[in-house]
């Protein structure tokens, strides 16, 4: 069988030295991009993709299989087929030069390449659990990560929010063993896991900002073997508001006035995170000021106090003048000019 060398460091793009956390931060990377329900119009090409990604991160992301991957290097092919021949000849695979994982059975269907199936003994099928060695025993699994979008409104409010999110579950047709009838499991092709819709109850703390987490402990990844599940970690994302702009705990808006309320002073209505309120304009205020709503802007986390708000006023001109009002503003602009 002709097979050909793939290079799983290229493909989830990293380098050979790269730290463990860096090949788990580009793998889910590159696995949220090319999943094929992310691609709809190209399902197939993505397919190939994840698969690709997901072998890579199968071999790297095991500790024992990257370093046989790393020390065999160019003459992986070669381990390859002295294994076969073991097999052949009715001998275990193993020892010096052999491509094995301590007994692991890596089978036929398993859906990596030939490439994969070469190089870690095609024979059986492929493990449930990360790592080959310790398949016996309770792996907890991975911390997951995904973006939460969220309101100003919902983080000036805080409170429970119910959100909707994918996540790996134990295959229900395997039961997460990764095998069914002694053959792969055709619903999860021997991962042990598949996509599921989860529903969460999710606690919006006051006053929380860009960027800042949300731990949901043991809501992340199943384990392995019964092992405890990992973490997950919301990400807070505010989409631009149309009405505020957020700056640490402060709010801006831009509130439109008139040139009446500039040039004579008045109270005009300003909107806040806790409904409208009167604010007065002192006469003579030039349009584009700012004027500051003490205590009306977003809470300040873990605190009973708030940031300000900022109003910045927008002078409108009138642009449906009767005759009457052109002829006062004639007599106001000789008035300004000193004529009569």
């Amino acid at each position: 069988m002709a097979v050909n060398y793939k290079d799983y460091y290229a493909i989830l793009g990293v380098q050979k030295d790269a730290a463990a956390k860096d090949i788990k931060s580009a793998y889910r990377k590159l696995a949220r991009k090319w999943h094929p329900d992310a691609n709809p119009d190209n399902a197939k090409a993505a397919e190939e993709k994840f698969k690709d990604i997901q072998e890579a991160y199968e071999v790297l992301g095991d500790p024992e299989k990257r370093s046989k991957y790393d020390v065999l290097g160019s003459d992986w092919q070669r381990a390859a087929q002295d294994s076969a021949r073991q097999r052949s000849a009715g001998r275990p695979a193993g020892g010096p030069g052999a491509a094995g994982f301590g007994g692991a059975n890596f089978g036929e269907g398993s859906g990596f390449s030939d490439f994969f199936d070469a190089f870690f003994q095609n024979i059986g099928k492929r493990p449930a659990g990360p790592q080959a060695g310790t398949r016996s025993r309770p792996q907890q699994g991975e911390d997951l990560e995904t973006t939460l979008d969220l309101t100003l409104a919902e983080a000036y409010s805080g409170g429970k929010k119910n959100i909707a999110l994918q996540i790996e579950e134990p295959c229900p047709t395997c039961g997460g063993s990764g095998t069914k009838n002694a053959r792969v499991c055709p619903e999860c092709g021997g991962r042990g896991k598949t996509v599921q819709t989860k529903r969460f109850d999710v606690t919006i703390p006051k006053g929380l900002r860009e960027g800042q987490r949300i731990r949901l402990a043991g809501q992340g990844g199943a384990g392995y073997n019964n092992g405890p599940r990992g973490d997950l970690y919301l990400i807070a994302h505010f989409p631009e508001d149309k009405t505020w702009e957020r700056r640490g705990d402060d709010l801006y808006i831009d509130l439109p006035v008139s040139i009446y309320d500039l040039v004579l002073g008045g109270d005009v209505t300003v909107p806040t995170m806790d409904g409208e309120v009167s604010m007065t304009v002192p006469a003579g205020t030039p349009s584009n000021k700012f004027m500051r709503l003490g205590g009306k802007g977003m809470p300040k986390l873990k605190s009973e106090a708030h940031g300000d708000e900022y109003v910045r006023l927008i002078g409108t001109l009138p642009t449906d003048l009767n005759d009457k009002e052109k002829k006062l503003f004639r007599e106001l602009a000789s008035m300004r000019n000193g004529k009569k």
